[in-house]
């Protein structure tokens, strides 16, 4: 039980710092991600080793308090024995006696020592949670460090390409459209104006009467 919970105590922490120290490795999310899974798996797996050290000082409380009253019950009767003065009952009551008092003694020295071992478990199991959390934040800081790098990347690619799509040229178009709708937007506005005053100069005038018309 001891090399175990040491091997708990430091495997996750160790391998940790180990993971973070390769250098060689080629994709870190990827690796972290897998590293995660590991430690998750280790974590429920200690998790069950808790619940069942849990279950087993539980038992022996049980076997405590069933030990206890009958200890209890085997003291009274040994005096009842010994003043009826029943020498085989006697006998039988001190044996009783005595196995129930080294009974109960185990017992008592096995839960504490059963309450250490869960306590530590639990520290450790809630150390190893806690690992998990952190490696799990610094995956995020990771995956946000990979974003903000690939978006450096499209978007230089986009600001310093010579291709057809690049913002120079877009801009260029974009001023080539503007000069054209400007340039349309003049000649149809001058257009407006020249057919506004020919149909103007075009009405014929009605008021006019001649001398001949009045004969």
């Amino acid at each position: 039980m001891t090399s175990l919970l040491t091997r708990f105590k430091y495997q996750i922490q160790a391998d940790l710092h180990e993971f973070f120290d390769k250098k060689e490795s080629k994709n870190p999310i990827a690796m972290l991600n897998q590293y995660i899974r590991e430690a998750e798996k280790q974590t429920e797996q200690t998790g069950k080793l808790l619940t069942r050290q849990v279950e087993l000082k539980n038992k022996l409380e049980r076997e405590l308090k069933e030990a206890t009253a009958m200890l209890e019950k085997r003291s009274t009767q040994l005096a009842l024995a010994i003043d009826a003065n029943e020498a085989d009952l006697i006998a039988f009551a001190k044996q009783e006696v005595e196995v129930y008092t080294v009974r109960q003694s185990t017992l008592q020295a096995s839960i504490e020592t059963t309450k250490v071992q869960v306590f530590e478990l639990e520290s450790k199991y809630e150390t190893m949670k806690h690992k998990i959390k952190d490696m799990k934040v610094r995956q995020l800081q990771l995956m946000g460090k990979e974003n903000v790098i690939r978006a450096h990347h499209k978007m230089d690619h986009v600001i310093e390409s010579n291709n057809e799509t690049s913002f120079e040229d877009l801009s260029a178009y974009i001023d080539h459209l503007s000069t054209k709708i400007d340039n349309k937007y003049e000649v149809t506005m001058l257009e407006s104006r020249l057919a506004q005053l020919e149909k103007k100069n075009s009405v014929p005038n009605t008021e006019v009467v001649t001398t001949s018309e009045v004969i």
